[in-house]
Parts: structure tokens; C-alpha cells; sequence
């Protein structure tokens, strides 16, 4: 009738060991995904514009530069092309620092320094190349800029004497580039002082996005997690429209309608399928008891021939086994007509019951002595609502469990306690049998499930016991879980939790099942 206890089936994977799972390198949630593929898109777009961004503002930086310290050479060098050229050049304007002319020779013809010949020396070796007039370069840490070494943009023009005799002569115009550093360093730094508040204001907008558009799937996900065995009929919240999550939720709600219909034939079936059998079996256990009955009245009427004393025995004790057989044929119709009562939620009794009475009342109907002890505590009584032949049934199926596995004592206790959503009923069944394995504690419950390693018809059920009594558990709104003793010891300790009921019978029996 019940499940039965035996040790965990080992891993299929022979080790024995439990697979560590893999770690997470990326977020768990499609939104988490979803906000750092924004957050990694927003740095790559700000990476590459933001550094295309600082390459072409400084090379415009340097051409604009480059334009002005080049027109301030030419100017010196239109000086020097008439001969007129003074030994003190004036300042330049707009922004170009100085202005060096030299011979061919590298000697100081005109500047606006007062000291040039160290800056001669460095710019004596840069003339413009063959077949050309000017040339510019970018001087980095030179001893003898005028600057004191910094960075500087430097242009050379060509001046040719007037009449076209004499030596040549070269102009040199510096500009030193610490407004275009400056300008390109607040560039760089207000790049990189924007790109963590831009990643994370993408991230944010994408997260609140992602959730908008996820919100009808998370509310699917919600209700589809609420369908569950009683609750075939619950359907997922449809949204309008045509896109492909309204097209999800259709898809879910026509698979459910497919689901629903199934089960219900299926528990149709079994319903009718044991119904139908009762009669039968009922009719074939019948004629084996009047046939055991008429040769027990046959053997005591006189003496019979030898052949017939010699086949009577074999006789009974076949007739006998067909009617053990037929019994238990018509205990497991009678649990599947029940299992499908409780499947199909068919309507039930709802009267007020004690369950430190029943538990009292299966207590005395036990005969005593010949296996475990039966032992009852229940002080006060703890008022349940519900069907007193269902509830003596879930008493009656965990007691028979104990009962078979126990070493020397089942305990039965029920008692009223405060529970998460207020005072509940508790029924606890207690032995010191082997126990359950934590691995296969809620496989005891599943249909015809037996932990034993052989169908034993003398100490084994059929194994709908405990389906039953969390059937019927759940059928009152409450619920029946196995877990280990208390005290530490071996041993299995079934729990019913029930809805407390508010007011007390007084004197009710409740019916057999």
C-alpha cells in the first residue's frame, strides 16, 4: 500500500560525487545580459569616437598652428627677399613665439631673441627639401627651445636674396604647443571623465527597457509556475498585439488547453477503468469465498476417497492464494478510484474533526502485541474541517508505513502550533525503523514508487500509501512531508500540516474509510 525505504540510487555517472556546477562568468537575467551588452557597446562606440575624436582635433590643432608660425615666416622672409631685413626682428602676432633667420652657413642674420644662438644651433641642421620652399616639424624636449624644452612647432621658408645673388637665406618660425596640448589634454580628460556616467546611463536605460519589454514574460513565467497538478486549468496572461511574446503566451495557453486535456482522460480512464473492475473483482472474490466455504462444509461431512483427501489441501490452499490475491486486486482499484477523486477535486465532506481523537480511536482498533508499539500523545484536541473517512484514511496509511518499518515503537502526535500564515493542525507519525534517504524523500510519494529492492506481498504494499496521504493532505489546503527524527537518531517522521479549525467538536466519531 505504501512506499517502502531503501538507500539512494548511486550516480548514473558511477562517481558517486555530487558535479560541481560551472561558474558564472555573465549574468544570470536576459535584463542583465541586456544591460551589459549596452554598457560594453557605449565604451567601444566611446573608445573608438572618442579616440577618432582626440586624433582629428589635434592634427587640426597643429595645421591651424602650423598656418599661422608658417605666415609669420613668410612675412620675415618677404623682409628678407627686398633686403631689408633689420639684425632685431620685431615679435610676431598671433600666437607664434619667435622668428629666426640664418644664412647658409647657419648664422644669425635676424631675430627676434636676444640670445639666438643656442636655438641656431639646434635648427641649422632642418632645411626645406630640394625643389621646395618650406618644411615644418614638431621639436620635443630640445635644451635650447625657447620655451625652456617644451614641445614646438617649427617652420622653415626659404628666403632668396634680392636680384637673385647672395647666399640663401632660411626663416625660422617657432610655436610653442602648449595651447594645443592643453586644449587636447581637457579633451582627453573630459572623455574619459564622461565614460563611466555614459556606460552606466546606458546600461540603466537598457535594464529599464529590457524590463518593460520582459514585463508580459515575466508575468507568463509567474502564472506558468502556478500550474501545477490540481491546477491544470490556470492560463498565462495574453497580451495584445502580434509580436513574438504575444505569440509565446498563445502558443503556452494552447499547449496547457493540449496539457489539461490529456491529464483529464487519463484521469478519466483510471477512474472508470477502477470503477468498472470493482464489480468483477468484487464478483470473483465471491465464488472464492463460497468455494473455500463449501469444502470446509464438504471435509467435515464424513470420510472422502484418497484421491480426494490428497487433492483437498492443494485445492484450498489455491483457492486461498487466489483470494489474497483478489483482495489486494481490490484494495489497489479502490486506491486508484480514490486517487482519482482527489485528482479530479471532486466535492467532499466538510465536518468538523479532532485529530487527537482519531489519532486516539486508530490507536485502540490496533491490536496489541506482535510488532511495534503503538504510542499516542495528544493533550488537547486540535480541531480540523474536513472529511472525517478521508482524514482517518491519511491517519490510517502513515501508522500502516511506521508500523511496517519501525524497530520497536511508532509515535503518533498531534498537537495545534503557530505556523508562517497563522495556527495550523500538525499530525507527526514517528518510527525508529531504518529511515529515508534525504535523496529520496519525496519519492516515497510519487505513484507506485517502492524504495525496496523487491515487491514483497506479504511485507510490501502497492505503493499509493503515501500518494494518497498527501493527496488527501492537499485536498484539505494543507500538506504532508517526510523528514528525519529530532532527537538524531534513525528513523523516518512523517508531518501533515492542516488548516486549524475554529471551533472544537465535541463527541464526534469520525467514520472508517
Amino acid at each position: 500500500m505504501t512506499a517502502e525505504h531503501r538507500p539512494p540510487v548511486p550516480d548514473r555517472g558511477g562517481s558517486g560525487r555530487v558535479r560541481a556546477g560551472r561558474f558564472r562568468t555573465r549574468p544570470a537575467s536576459m535584463r542583465g545580459r541586456t544591460a551589459a551588452a549596452a554598457a560594453l557597446a557605449m565604451g567601444l562606440v566611446l573608445a573608438v569616437g572618442g579616440g577618432w575624436l582626440y586624433v582629428l582635433l589635434r592634427a587640426n590643432l597643429l595645421d591651424n598652428t602650423t598656418s599661422r608660425t608658417e605666415v609669420a615666416a613668410r612675412k620675415v622672409a618677404a623682409q628678407a627677399d627686398t633686403g631689408a631685413l633689420p639684425a632685431v626682428l620685431s615679435s610676431p602676432a598671433d600666437g607664434v613665439d619667435l622668428v629666426l633667420a640664418l644664412d647658409a652657413t647657419g648664422r644669425v642674420v635676424a631675430t627676434s631673441l636676444r640670445t639666438a644662438d643656442p636655438l641656431a644651433a639646434e635648427l641649422r641642421g632642418f632645411r626645406p627639401k630640394p625643389g621646395q620652399d618650406s618644411a615644418d616639424r614638431v621639436i620635443s624636449g630640445s635644451p635650447a627651445a625657447a620655451a625652456g624644452g617644451v614641445r614646438a612647432d617649427v617652420v622653415v621658408v626659404r628666403a632668396t636674396p634680392p636680384g637673385g645673388g647672395g647666399q640663401e637665406r632660411y626663416v625660422y618660425a617657432v610655436t610653442v604647443l602648449s595651447d594645443v596640448d592643453d586644449a587636447t589634454h581637457a579633451i582627453g580628460v573630459a572623455l574619459l571623465a564622461s565614460a563611466p556616467p555614459l556606460i552606466a546611463l546606458a546600461a540603466a536605460i537598457a535594464w529599464a527597457v529590457t524590463g518593460l519589454a520582459l514585463r508580459p514574460v515575466t508575468a507568463i513565467r509567474t502564472e506558468l509556475a502556478a500550474v501545477s497538478e490540481s491546477e491544470l486549468d490556470r492560463r498565462v496572461p495574453d497580451p495584445a498585439g502580434g509580436d513574438e511574446i504575444a505569440l509565446m503566451a498563445r502558443t503556452v495557453n494552447a499547449t496547457l488547453d493540449r496539457l489539461e486535456q490529456a491529464v483529464t482522460r487519463q484521469r478519466q480512464f483510471v477512474a472508470d477503468a477502477s470503477h468498472e473492475l470493482r464489480n468483477p473483482i468484487a464478483a470473483v472474490r465471491s465464488r472464492l469465498e463460497v468455494a473455500l466455504a463449501d469444502g470446509a462444509r464438504a471435509g467435515s461431512h464424513g470420510p472422502v476417497g484418497p484421491a480426494a483427501a490428497s487433492a483437498s489441501p492443494a485445492l484450498h490452499h489455491s483457492v486461498r492464494a487466489a483470494l489474497r490475491d483478489t483482495e489486494r486486486l481490490q484494495r489497489i482499484a479502490a486506491d486508484l478510484l480514490l486517487l482519482a477523486r482527489l485528482d479530479a477535486h471532486a466535492p467532499r465532506a466538510a465536518e468538523p474533526v479532532d485529530l487527537a481523537l482519531l489519532a486516539a480511536e486508530e490507536a485502540a482498533r490496533r491490536p496489541a502485541g506482535g510488532g511495534a508499539r503503538l504510542v499516542v500523545e495528544a493533550g488537547e484536541p486540535v480541531p480540523v474541517r474536513g472529511d472525517p473517512a478521508q482524514l482517518e484514511r491519511l491517519l490510517t496509511n502513515l501508522v500502516d508505513n511506521a508500523l511496517r518499518y519501525a524497530a520497536s515503537e511508532v509515535r503518533v502526535t498531534a498537537r495545534a502550533e503557530e505556523g508562517e500564515g497563522g495556527a495550523v493542525a500538525v499530525l507527526d507519525v514517528t518510527d525508529d525503523g531504518p529511515g529515508i534517504p534525504e535523496a529520496a524523500r519525496e519519492q516515497v510519494f510519487e505513484r507506485f514508487a517502492r524504495l525496496d529492492a523487491a515487491r514483497d506481498r506479504e511485507t510490501g504494499g502497492t505503493g499509493l500509501g503515501l500518494a494518497i496521504a498527501r493527496g488527501i493532505a492537499r485536498a484539505h489546503g494543507g500538506g504532508l512531508t517526510v523528514r528525519g527524527r529530532e532527537d538524531g537518531r534513525s528513523g523516518a517522521r512523517f508531518v501533515a500540516v492542516l488548516p486549524v479549525h475554529a471551533k472544537t467538536p465535541h463527541g464526534h466519531r469520525p467514520g472508517r474509510s
